[in-house]
């Protein structure tokens, strides 16, 4: 048997994380078993369909790595991979399910639906469909009050139906008795239960990788592929991603649901990657930084984690630190300039001497920043014009009050007579002009009002090399523009 697992995203907004999550472990375990990975695209859901939604499924799974065999962009031998595309697919089983007694016509409009729920919340007792309209005629069923005449086809669930099942990740699973599920729409649409069905059959899919919110589907699932009198997929549902007060994570309540805030960011795809698989595997040898190739060739369903991971940031953090350190110079320049493009102080393209400027400044900054969003504010004192430069007024606040013109002047006028202008002999005149035989000043209380005066905050790379980098005439500039103020 060749392994074929699929992930089938709703384009409906920006993707989500748990999509990215997904496909890694579905991918991992098709590498692993050499075989097809498959993105299939869920568009049923007419109303909240966003039509740039699905290229930006592509890009975000393109720049993390995780690319597919066949879907609606590449085709492949089961095509369309668009679930709008297939509408005519679903039609025949709907038929066979309704000649075969397993499912019915409802005529129900929307008003009754929502009061039989609320009567039925008010009585304390399970929600579901009441079966009215099980074994009418249109028109016994006109006769009745709530009558639509545009149809929907439900399921006619047994009164004992299978509920439990193999799970790969969680062994025996019993999971609650289903409703009656509606499986084609009015709009003559099929709803998600029929379309994933017949899409997995027809589309050889092997193994059903999903987060474990669907585990209470999973009956009308299976009712499904009996009924149709197809062999069952393998399932395993997926540990759900939690915030930190262990809520599903979502993009309502936090931004890090949407894929592209990473790349927004400046995340690295593979330290993201890296953290997904962390959230729910482990290696054999408990190391915590992984790739791809390692997590797949050493995948194991029985090393997936059942408990909801925390999506934890500041581990994220940790990770793509440690993956910023380990980018070459020319790399991580690279990776860095976009955001430079994109805060205005580098053009597009970007100019020779901006990338030289750039280069110089990156061996002072690399180990210094978490994700690349946080580049620009340390290296804006270098790329800004001389008529925009402002220092930071909580910066100046803090560093530039009393007392400060004194040692910005000293250093000025020591600065103003080096010769050979290098960070060595920056740092040279500014310790000796500030520090014992000068000023007398401890180096940190001496460098605080400099670092704010020539690069306008708090917080910049190491002073002697910023001043030496930003070149005499704009140093002194502003050293006497703050002493001055």
């Amino acid at each position: 048997m060749t392994v074929r697992v699929r992930v089938a995203p709703s384009p409906t907004g920006d993707p989500h994380v748990g999509t990215a999550y997904m496909s890694l472990f579905n991918l991992a375990f098709a590498r692993q078993q050499g075989g097809q990975f498959v993105l299939r695209v869920e568009d049923t859901d007419r109303a909240r369909f966003r039509e740039d939604s699905e290229q930006q499924v592509y890009d975000t799974l393109r720049w993390l790595g995780l690319d597919w065999d066949e879907g609606p962009d590449r085709g492949g031998p089961y095509a369309p991979y668009r679930q709008s595309e297939r509408l005519e697919t679903y039609k025949p089983h709907v038929d066979k399910l309704l000649a075969d007694g397993h499912a019915y016509l409802c005529w129900c409009s929307g008003e009754r639906l929502t009061q039989m729920r609320e009567d039925q919340q008010k009585r304390k007792v399970p929600t579901g469909y009441d079966r009215l309209c099980v074994g009418k005629t249109a028109e016994e069923r006109a006769a009745l009050p709530g009558y639509s005449p545009t149809p929907v086809v439900r399921m006619l669930v047994p009164d004992e139906p299978p509920l439990s099942f193999v799970d790969l990740i969680r062994g025996e699973v019993n999971a609650p008795r289903p409703d009656d599920q509606v499986i084609l729409k009015g709009d003559g649409f099929p709803t998600y239960h029929l379309a994933v069905v017949v899409d997995d059959h027809l589309m050889g899919i092997t193994h059903v990788v999903r987060g474990e919110e669907w585990i209470s589907s999973t009956p009308k699932h299976l009712l499904l592929f009996d009924w149709l009198g197809w062999e069952r997929p393998q399932f395993a549902h997926m540990p759900l991603l939690r915030n930190v007060d262990k809520s599903k994570i979502s993009k309502r309540k936090n931004p890090a649901a949407r894929l592209t805030w990473f790349q927004e960011q400046g995340y690295l795809p593979e330290a993201l990657l890296n953290f997904l698989g962390l959230l729910g595997y482990s290696l054999p040898s408990g190391e915590e930084v992984f790739s791809f190739a390692q997590m797949s060739e050493s995948f194991d369903w029985g090393r997936v984690n059942t408990v909801g991971p925390v999506f934890d940031l500041d581990k994220l953090g940790w990770l793509n630190g440690h993956y910023v350190r380990e980018l070459s110079e020319q790399d991580f320049a690279a990776r860095a300039l976009p955001f430079l493009v994109s805060a205005g102080l580098v053009s597009s393209p970007a100019s020779e001497d901006e990338l030289a400027v750039l280069a110089s400044v990156v061996p002072l900054v690399q180990t210094r920043v978490a994700v690349l969003s946080e580049l620009p504010d340390l290296v804006r004192f270098l790329f800004v014009d001389e008529d925009a430069f402002r220092v930071d007024p909580a910066a100046a606040a803090k560093a530039l009050g009393e007392g400060s013109a004194a040692v910005l002047t000293a250093a000025a006028d020591a600065l103003s007579a080096v010769e050979q202008w290098s960070a060595e002999t920056v740092q040279a005149a500014i310790d000796g002009a500030l520090l014992e035989g000068g000023l007398g000043l401890k180096r940190g209380k001496a460098y605080t009002p400099l670092r704010t005066a020539v690069c306008g905050a708090s917080i910049a790379p190491p002073l002697p090399e910023s001043i030496a980098l930003l070149g005499r005439e704009r140093a002194l500039r502003r050293l006497r523009a703050a002493a001055g103020a």
